[in-house]
C-alpha cells in the first residue's frame, strides 16, 4: 500500500510522515483493496481562522468506493490524529457490515451486536471539533471564491449512494440514478433518516423567454 503525501503552503516532515505512516498502519486489516493512501496537509494563513489553520485530508484509493476524512485544528499533529481516526472508524464499520452480511445466519448476543457501539453521554453531543473555515475560501474583503470539482461515478442505486456516502463522511451525496436515470442527491436528515432529490430536466426552463403576464396584472 503506498501512502502520498503533500504538503499545500507547508513542509511535510519526514518526521510528519512518519507519524503518518503510524496512525494509518491498520488500514490494510480494515480495507485490504485499498491501493494508495492521498493525505493532503494544508496550512491557512489567514488569523482569522487560527482555531482551524491546520488541515489534513486522507483518502483512499481501492477498487471499491473512495473512503475520505478530513480535520482541521491549531496543532497539526492534532489534525493527522483527528483525520486519521474518523478514516479508520468509517473503515472499521464498512468492515463490520461486510462480516455481518458473511456471518448473518448466525445469531448474535445483544452484548456481540452491541459491542462497538460508543457509548452515548450528554458529552458526546456537545461540539469537539473547532469552527471550520469558510468553506468558499473568501478571503478579508475579497469577493467570494467559488471552487469546482469533478465528481466521477457509474450509474449506481440509491442504497450504494447512501453507503458512498457514508464511507466519505458527507451530509450529501451526488449520484445518477440507475434505476431512475437521473441525476440526484442524497442527504442526511435527523438521525438515520436520508432524503433524496431527483433532477428533471425541463427543455423549456430557462431559454431566456419571459411567463405571459396575467389577465388581471
Amino acid at each position: 500500500m503506498e501512502i502520498a503525501v503533500t504538503g499545500r503552503h507547508v513542509n511535510v516532515s519526514d518526521r510528519l510522515r512518519d507519524y503518518l505512516d503510524s496512525k494509518l498502519e491498520k488500514v490494510p486489516q480494515l480495507e485490504p483493496r485499498v491501493q494508495r493512501i492521498e493525505v493532503l496537509v494544508s496550512h491557512e494563513p489567514n488569523p482569522r481562522q487560527a482555531k482551524a489553520s491546520e488541515r489534513v485530508e486522507i483518502t483512499c484509493r481501492s477498487k471499491g468506493p473512495v473512503i475520505r476524512a478530513e480535520a482541521a485544528h491549531d496543532d497539526r499533529q492534532a489534525a493527522v490524529d483527528m483525520a486519521a481516526d474518523k478514516l479508520i472508524e468509517r473503515l472499521r464499520r464498512a468492515h463490520d457490515k461486510r462480516n455481518v452480511r458473511r456471518d448473518r445466519r448466525r445469531r448474535l448476543s445483544v452484548a456481540e451486536a452491541t459491542a462497538d457501539l460508543p457509548v452515548v453521554t450528554p458529552e458526546s453531543f456537545e461540539e469537539t471539533e473547532p469552527e471550520q473555515p469558510d468553506r468558499f475560501g473568501s478571503q478579508g474583503d475579497s469577493p467570494v471564491e467559488v471552487r469546482e470539482k469533478v465528481h466521477e461515478t457509474s450509474p449506481m442505486t440509491l442504497a450504494d449512494a447512501v453507503r458512498d456516502m457514508e464511507l466519505v463522511g458527507h451530509d450529501f451525496y451526488l449520484f445518477h440514478d440507475v434505476e431512475l436515470d437521473r441525476p440526484s442527491v442524497v442527504y442526511r436528515r435527523r438521525g438515520w433518516s436520508y432524503g433524496v432529490i431527483h433532477l428533471e430536466v425541463d427543455p423549456a426552463a430557462g431559454n431566456g423567454v419571459e411567463p405571459a403576464a396575467s389577465a388581471g396584472g
